[in-house]
């Protein structure tokens, strides 16, 4: 993956993408694969805004069927299905917990029907895949993170993970290899009409300053948070890190405080805690996670815990906004995630709200309308379709071999397996980087799964701008880690020699991550 503006200067396009999230990647992809001329910019880096910020997760949405909201639960579920077979290495099972409690919200009765309800619409009602009812003592085995206090037993149920920045990531990289220019770090800075129609979008390197017109028969405004929409709703969702409590299977657990549904998640061997859901109306270029957030966090994992963490055990932290349709509705979490495309009068199609897990379906229906506006008769190519890094042979033969070279190098098996989700058929290249310098095969911390080697390729070979893009996304480090200045300093003297900075560059980016985080 190359990073060249100047493929964008005074160009003609069939369609231009303005966002680099999960919508504006699938959308490029799926357009290219249409044999469509596209361009996908992001005024900053791919994923950098709610599509790396999100809670891990493809999946139907469980909660939601207290809502009623069934059709976007069975679409939902139908992508998750068919994502872990056209990308088992970026989407993957991740089998859920749900705790019943004396007392509380949800009784064993309604959880049985929810669930009964979910395997149905997901097609895996008595399957192997089917959620499953344990004994208290049963539970307790289970999940001995869990306090006993209150507990009467507890289900399981079948859902799925990914990992976001890289599922962005390895649709970009789709894109590019069907044909489309993909620019990061490049604004937008106005739109170019013709007789009152939007034609093109004027652009500015973030890197440079160099400016170009980039003219489009069709533009898609992607652009998540910074959509300039009066009818949006904005909510904020905070998450944590924390150290590992829990092995392959995760939690959903309901608040005390105000009965919403929040999630303790194993990730890259440790936790992911998450996540809040309340309006907000600040600095969409600024969102923070505040004091009262890790409380209210803490606290209600806590009450079900038998650990009692506190700040001091938070590891990292990460907040990101969701754009979701005006509701008169008090609780954001009540509000649809649904997912809804808007046509100016300019002509400029807008996508609003939408879900990580059903991005790919909406998407198509995005380059459906800007086809049909084109008259260009090509059906979408993305469902089914096996990611880019998916390698052509057999999934589980392939990955068991690769895991045999890497313990043959030196990686510790659950690096390798690591290695594997985040780059699939791209994980020989990462080999010779080894064979070359057996030191790479080392972990880049102790506590992580993630290895020198790793690090070195993504610098090299995933349009790196800046060492927020190669420490927080391509690899996210800078939340999974606390790392002293003398590490981090380490990290950017590697990403410099490979990126080719020079010391003035250097100090700048590593004293950019000091501040940030």
């Amino acid at each position: 993956m190359k990073r060249d503006f100047a493929q964008l200067a005074d160009r003609h396009f069939d369609v231009l993408v303005c966002g680099g999230g999960v919508y504006g990647a699938w959308t490029a992809y799926d357009a290219a694969l249409r044999g469509l001329k596209v361009a996908i910019v992001d005024q900053g880096d791919w994923a950098s805004g709610t599509s790396s910020a999100s809670t891990k997760l493809i999946h139907g949405g469980l909660r939601y069927l207290e809502s009623l909201d069934f059709k976007l639960v069975k679409k939902a579920l139908r992508e998750r299905e068919m994502l872990q077979q056209a990308a088992p290495h970026r989407v993957w099972p991740l089998r859920f917990g749900v705790p019943v409690f004396k007392g509380g919200r949800l009784n064993s009765v309604s959880l049985k029907l929810g669930l009964m309800l979910y395997d149905f619409l997901a097609g895996t009602l008595g399957s192997g895949q089917a959620h499953r009812h344990f004994s208290r003592a049963a539970f307790m085995a289970r999940f001995p993170c869990l306090n006993p206090a209150s507990l009467t037993g507890g289900f399981t149920y079948a859902d799925a993970q990914t990992d976001d920045a890289r599922l962005v990531l390895e649709l970009v990289d789709g894109a590019l290899s069907a044909g489309a220019v993909c620019v990061n770090y490049c604004k937008a800075t106005g739109f170019i009409e013709d007789q009152g129609q939007v034609c093109g979008v004027t652009v500015q390197d973030q890197v440079d300053g160099k400016t170009a017109a980039v003219y489009a028969r069709q533009v898609i405004n992607a652009i998540g948070q910074w959509t300039a929409e009066s009818g949006c709703r904005l909510t904020k969702g905070v998450h944590l890190i924390l150290p590992k409590i829990l092995d392959d299977e995760a939690l959903l657990l309901t608040a005390e405080s105000d009965g919403r549904v929040f999630f303790i998640i194993p990730w890259y061997g440790i936790t992911l805690l998450g996540t809040t859901d309340t309006d907000y109306t600040g600095n969409i270029d600024q969102v923070r996670v505040e004091e009262d957030e890790v409380d209210y966090l803490l606290a209600e994992a806590n009450r079900v815990l038998k650990v009692s963490w506190t700040e001091a055990d938070v590891i990292g932290r990460f907040a990101g906004l969701r754009v979701l349709k005006q509701s008169s509705k008090a609780m954001p979490s009540d509000v649809s995630r649904d997912w809804e495309l808007k046509v100016a009068d300019n002509g400029l199609l807008t996508s609003i709200g939408g879900k990580i897990t059903s991005a790919r379906e909406d998407a198509a229906q995005i380059v459906n309308t800007l086809c049909e506006n084109l008259d260009v008769n090509e059906p979408c190519a993305t469902n089914g379709k096996p990611f880019p890094w998916l390698s052509g042979q057999d999934y589980r033969r392939w990955a068991g071999t690769i895991l045999l070279q890497a313990a043959t190098l030196g990686i510790d098996k659950e690096s390798a397996e690591w290695l594997i989700r985040r780059h699939a058929k791209r994980v020989p290249v990462i080999f010779q980087l080894i064979e070359q310098d057996a030191s790479l095969a080392q972990r880049i911390t102790p506590t992580l799964p993630l290895i020198f080697a790793d690090l070195v390729f993504c610098a090299a070979n995933e349009m790196v701008v800046h060492l927020e893009d190669l420490l927080r996304r391509r690899i996210p480090l800078l939340i999974l880690a606390k790392m002293a200045q003398p590490e981090l300093r380490y990290l950017a003297e590697l990403a410099a020699k490979t990126l080719g900075w020079d010391e003035v560059k250097l100090n700048y980016e590593f004293e950019e991550c000091v501040t940030k985080y």
